[in-house]
């Protein structure tokens, strides 16, 4: 029997057989099993013949649930903890759970296995070695873009995950932000049976979205490729204090203290966000 302790586990993101035979055995063993969502982690267990009592736990319980179960494990027991796909806290509940478990004294043990984030990095042909996971995009569409703003300059790869009910809003926003040529990698259902990767220029993605209604359809991790221009320190200093700034002031402002802040023109400013920049920036002036 396994010691006491609190075990994340991580589970198939797809395909019922990416799963360690370690996580087998201890999901069979342990006392409780704290599921996302106890109906989809059913068939998971019932396809190996596990029958370890399940409770959920998920964002909207994790708070008041989260007592109990340290509770359990400080009187003796084990319990995992998985979500729907992949390795729980990643886009997925159980950090309150894990944080609390370690601010207590209690062990907690991890059962690495699938991720989509490595996963699609692994398949992308992008540049792996350094990456921001930046999970789900913001759903209202001025904040999306600010967001990618924001995120605009960013010299390692990118990862974010989306869902088929934005994915062509998400995309479009991302070439307007990071320019129809940034190169990217759309991973569309991994490791499940219609499994596609489509690799081309944001521009490029976009259109066979539009043309393709069937790339539009399932669970989404999408890789960019970082900004790879030069740009003189002085414009990168203006550029992120620019940013900063977008939270306490509107966009002309932030740009003209910047600006005046690190001894650049202010339409440099706008232009080091957006390149094509063609017209005249708001406000007036340089």
């Amino acid at each position: 029997m396994p010691q006491s302790g609190l075990y994340v586990v991580a589970t198939p993101i797809g395909n019922l057989e990416d799963i360690s035979y370690r996580a087998v055995r201890l999901l069979a063993e342990v006392d409780l099993i704290a599921a996302e969502d106890t109906r989809h982690s059913r068939r998971l267990l019932s396809h190996y013949g596990i029958t370890t009592p399940m409770q959920a736990l998920h964002e909207h319980n994790e708070a008041q649930a989260a007592g109990g179960i340290l509770d359990r494990i400080a009187a003796g027991g084990a319990i995992a903890l998985i979500s729907d796909a992949g390795t729980p806290l990643i886009s997925d509940p159980g950090y309150r759970l894990v944080s609390s478990a370690r601010e207590t004294g209690l062990p907690v043990y991890s059962l690495p296995g699938p991720s989509a984030v490595t996963a699609a990095l692994s398949v992308a042909g992008l540049p792996p070695d350094r990456f921001t996971f930046e999970g789900f995009l913001p759903s209202k569409t001025q904040t999306r873009k600010k967001k990618l703003t924001l995120l605009c300059r960013e010299t390692r790869t990118l990862v974010f995950f989306e869902s088929s009910h934005r994915i062509e809003a998400a995309i479009a926003d991302m070439a307007a932000s990071f320019g129809n040529e940034r190169l990217a990698a759309l991973c569309r259902e991994l490791t499940k049976k219609f499994e596609t990767v489509i690799r081309a220029p944001l521009g490029e993605i976009q259109q066979r979205l539009s043309a393709d209604k069937n790339q539009t359809r399932g669970e989404f991790v999408i890789v960019i490729d970082g900004h790879a221009g030069s740009e003189d320190e002085t414009l990168v200093s203006a550029h992120e204090m620019f940013t900063a700034l977008l939270e306490y002031l509107p966009a002309s402002q932030a740009a003209r203290v910047a600006a005046r802040l690190n001894g650049v023109p202010r339409r440099k400013v706008y232009q080091f966000i957006n390149p094509d920049t063609t017209k005249a920036i708001p406000g007036g002036g340089q």
